[in-house]
């Protein structure tokens, strides 16, 4: 499943939204108000900007399954966790691949109108 390039593996969005059914842990690397414009309803957030110091709540007993926006951030995460032991995967496209592939999106009722702007 997936494929492996010279930094991370990689699954597509149809494999995540699986894999997240089979109880896999999603990470979600974007930041809050990225959150709040809408995130897959069974993720766990955690920025990029404070991953190293929120590492130890990144369960090392399941797969992890890391996504950001486009799939640039939740890249360099995934290369970081896998360098450090973890078993996981990056999704492919991002949650804008998430949401086109029918994955389910939690919007918070504030930031329904907002757009998105970060990579």
């Amino acid at each position: 499943m997936g494929t492996t390039s010279d930094t991370a593996a990689t699954v597509t969005a149809a494999e995540a939204i699986e894999l997240v059914k089979s109880d896999n842990w999603l990470l979600d690397v974007r930041e809050q108000d990225e959150w709040d414009r809408g995130h897959a309803p069974d993720a766990h957030l955690i920025p990029l900007s404070v991953i190293g110091m929120r590492l130890s709540e990144v369960p090392v007993d399941q797969r992890i399954i890391v996504i950001c926006h486009s799939g640039a951030r939740s890249e360099r995460v995934t290369t970081a966790l896998l360098d450090a032991g973890y078993n996981a995967s990056n999704v492919n496209g991002g949650m804008m691949a998430w949401q086109a592939a029918g994955g389910d999106v939690v919007v918070a009722p504030d930031a329904a109108s907002a757009s998105p702007e970060h990579a």
